[in-house]
């Protein structure tokens, strides 16, 4: 997959990043309409007469909302409740369902569902067949509108084009993924081209960033309850549908405040990205948390997600020697159901 990014200009430096020459990315992002691949990001499909049924007994969401506007973000989880992936929900047609999520996490929520999918005769099918590309910037809707016929999504929705979904993300500025087959990224990328600025794979994960909304990968599976990832926020949990999967514990969580970590977003005073679980530490060294995702912003300094206990800490604060300054998240702690997230699109 991916293969026609090289003849695009792009490099593909490991299986989740993409890089260009285009100077300061981020910053482009800011002024203008940019597109990046997306092989962070699968799919995996569920189709069958049972696929609503299947995955409103698996899955946070409330499924009868899933009607092929409104694309929810859900998570599945464990028994205790911890997620083991969290993804964006998608209705293709009347059956068939696709879901978004960190590409790591495909094979291993695919076997996951496959021990329970037999009773429902779902079948499982991981999309290797179709790339994702997002669009994003001010002018992007205006782009997509102009140069692919698309009516831009908003945040949560999706929308149908002539190869394939467009689905519309949170963000700082408009954005929108449109997963294409393969075979036909390649001409579409050459179309945005005139007018679209291609940027890093991990500008789209800085917005991500900036949005609050972190897509777990492999390593990060079964760590943490829901709630830590402000999934309820987002309106990413209804607690007003039966049981699935976790679903006490996740309500149980919620209804007694037992939430002792959480999301939080942060800048670091240096152009050190920190990997990927590095330890938040306060003044004396204590380990609050840990960095779930982070990315370098428009000014050179690496902006993080992290989770992290939520009692007030010794400041200040540090990650691998640099020195943390919270950020405003762009969303209130506050629970978001999906019924009304749903009714206000």
């Amino acid at each position: 997959m991916y293969d026609w990014i090289t003849q695009s200009g792009g490099r593909r430096e490991h299986d989740t990043e993409i890089t260009f020459d285009t100077p300061e990315p981020a910053q482009q992002a800011l002024e203008g309409p940019v597109m990046s691949p997306l092989p962070r990001l699968g799919l995996l499909d569920v189709t069958g007469e049972g696929a609503e049924r299947f995955l409103q007994g698996q899955t946070s969401a409330q499924m009868s909302l899933v009607d092929g506007g409104f694309a929810p973000p859900s998570c599945f989880c464990t028994p205790k409740g911890r997620v083991l992936a969290n993804v964006q929900v998608c209705r293709v047609d009347s059956g068939h369902y696709r879901l978004l999520m960190h590409h790591q996490q495909l094979d291993s929520l695919r076997q996951h569902l496959a021990k329970f999918a037999p009773f429902y005769k779902v079948g499982l099918q991981i999309r290797e067949d179709l790339a994702l590309i997002g669009l994003y910037g001010h002018e992007a809707p205006a782009v997509a509108e102009a140069l692919l016929d698309i009516t831009p999504p908003p945040p949560w929705q999706q929308t149908s084009h002539e190869s394939g979904l467009v689905v519309g993300q949170p963000g700082p500025t408009p954005r929108m993924l449109i997963c294409v087959p393969d075979d036909q990224a390649g001409p579409m990328w050459s179309c945005l081209s005139g007018k679209v600025t291609p940027v890093d794979s991990l500008t789209w994960q800085l917005h991500d960033i900036q949005s609050g909304l972190v897509w777990l990968d492999a390593g990060q599976s079964d760590s943490y309850l829901p709630q830590m990832l402000n999934w309820e926020a987002l309106g990413g949990i209804s607690f007003k549908k039966g049981c699935y999967t976790g679903q006490e514990v996740v309500a149980r969580a919620h209804f007694r405040g037992q939430v002792k970590k959480r999301l939080m977003r942060a800048q670091l005073e240096g152009a050190h990205r920190p990997p990927v679980g590095s330890g938040i530490l306060d003044a004396n060294g204590k380990r609050l948390g840990e960095v779930v995702s982070a990315a370098l912003d428009a000014y050179g300094q690496a902006e993080i997600l992290a989770v992290m206990s939520t009692r007030e800490p010794a400041e200040p604060l540090s990650v691998e020697d640099q020195q943390l300054k919270r950020l405003k998240l762009p969303y209130a702690i506050e629970r978001l159901d999906p019924e009304q997230l749903a009714g206000a699109l």
